[in-house]
Parts: structure tokens; sequence; C-alpha cells
């Protein structure tokens, strides 16, 4: 008996308590009414009483709410200040500012809306090529070059040069830079040219040899 009568004080206390949560469209105000939130572009300057409903007013200039809300203001309006960032819709009353990215710049973190953080696209290094360009929601893919190619620039690979018969290959070839060949014929010329003064010198004293001995007989 006992027991069945705390089992209904417990009840009936419970269903004589408020509501602990407002509707959908409500807030709870400081004095714990549930009043009516104000539409988007408008923010609470008055919460609701038991005999007044809730009080708008518009955002100011700069300012802004998007959704049905129980703000006593409204939150800045985003500012495209950051590198790479321009603004393609300005900020509304109901409406955040909307920024991209310009030419030469990727989003890192792309949101509904827009972006708030761009970085410059990556450039390929010497010895690499580009994969993929990069675009406006993703970086500059680089690969490095197939073995017997290079690349100076870091756009495209290139194969190294063939040294021909003729030639002969002065330096190998590298990741970033090419073979390097050389005129085999011209090399013998110009070694043939180097020992040109050592012959002039062996000619002058083989003539001044010879010529002496003549020369001293005709004086006798």
């Amino acid at each position: 008996m006992i027991s069945s009568l705390l089992i209904l004080v417990g009840l009936v206390s419970v269903l004589s308590e408020p509501a602990s949560s407002c509707g959908e469209k409500e807030f709870r105000s400081k004095d714990g009414f549930c009043c009516p939130m104000c539409n988007q572009g408008l923010h609470v300057s008055r919460d609701c009483t038991e005999d007044l409903g809730t009080k708008c007013q518009p955002c100011p200039e700069g300012t802004f709410t998007n959704k049905p809300n129980g703000l006593k203001s409204c939150p800045s309006c985003s500012l495209c200040t950051g590198h790479g960032l321009f603004t393609r819709h300005n900020c509304t009353a109901t409406s955040d500012t909307v920024c991209w990215v310009v030419d030469g710049y990727f989003c890192v973190t792309p949101e509904i809306s827009g972006c708030s953080f761009a970085k410059k696209h990556s450039k390929c290094k010497s010895g690499q090529k580009t994969k993929e360009p990069g675009s406006s929601t993703a970086d500059t893919v680089c690969e490095d070059c197939p073995p017997g190619s290079f690349s100076v620039d870091g756009l495209n690979c290139t194969r190294w040069t063939e040294c021909s018969e003729s030639e002969r290959q002065e330096r190998d070839g590298s990741s970033v830079s090419d073979v390097v060949c050389s005129s085999a014929s011209r090399h013998h010329y110009t070694l043939c040219y180097s020992f040109v003064p050592f012959l002039s010198l062996i000619i002058a004293a083989v003539i001044k040899v010879c010529w002496n001995p003549v020369y001293n007989t005709n004086e006798l």
C-alpha cells in the first residue's frame, strides 16, 4: 500500500513539472520562458514575457543571421583577407560573405558556401615533372622523371641525348641535366693544335744546328 502511494506521488510530481526543453523554433529566455525565435536577418532585442512575445531587430550592416535564432546580436560577416582569396559574394543580412580562391591557389579548407583558407600551388622541382596541374580544390601533383630522362624546370621530362658515332660523351646525364657530347674530330684537331708550339721549337732547333756549320765554312 505504501509503495503504491509512493509511485503515485512520483507520477504526479513528474506530470506537474514544466517541460525541460523548448520547441524547435523557440529559445529559453533568462527568466525560463520558451520564446519564439527571430527569423534570419534579425536578432533578439527583448525576450518574451508572460504577456508579450519576442521583440526582434534587423542585423546591422556588416553582420548577419542565416537561420531562426535567439541571439542577442548578429555575428560579424567574414572577410576574404587571406592570401589567395577574393570575395565571390558580398555579405547580406541573411547570408555570410562567400570567399573563393584566385588563380594559382587552391582551397585547403573548403566549406559549403566557399573557402576560408587557401595555399599557393606547389611547383615541381628539377628532376620531376608535373603529373597533374593544380586546381582550385587540389594542389599540384609531381612525379619523378623516369630513368634516362631529365627535367630542369619541373614541368616535363626529356630523354637524354644520344651521342652519335662521330661524337664522344663528355658528361653523363642525370635527373636534372642532359648528356654532354663533343665532336671527336674537333677534339683531335684541338689536340694537334696544342702540339704546334712544340713542333715549331723543334724545327727551329734543327735548322739552327744544320745551318751553323755551313755558315762557319764560308767564313773560312
